[in-house]
């Protein structure tokens, strides 16, 4: 068994007000936390992994490709095909918190360079 704790003063700006932590990474998948402040967003983009997550706090709403918008609360699940094109926003007053697990892994995700 692999452990990996996380410590938020390891994680990444990956762009502003957008945190990510790279966590536990396996051979069929792997496992990264994120914080989101109020107003930040993650840029559309996309990527050759299917990405599915969870929502601990907060509510995101997600951009898709065809203008289509999902909000996601805290308690809610989504999951994101490879290649779908998406981007996020936090729109509330409240910090959201989330995990997000990729398949296949991402060991090396570009926002850590």
């Amino acid at each position: 068994m692999d452990h990996e704790p996380h410590d938020p003063a390891g994680d990444t700006e990956a762009v502003p007000g957008v945190h990510l932590a790279q966590l536990a990474t396996g051979d069929e998948m792997s496992v990264q936390h994120f914080t989101i402040e109020p107003g930040a967003e993650v840029p559309s983009h996309d990527h050759h992994h299917e990405q599915a997550g969870y929502i601990t706090a907060g509510t995101l709403t997600f951009v898709l490709a065809d203008g289509e918008e999902v909000v996601c609360e805290t308690g809610d699940s989504y999951v994101l095909a490879g290649e779908e094109v998406h981007g996020a926003e936090n729109r509330g007053e409240e910090v959201v918190e989330g995990i997000d697990v990729f398949s296949p892994p991402r060991p090396n995700p570009d926002w850590q360079e």
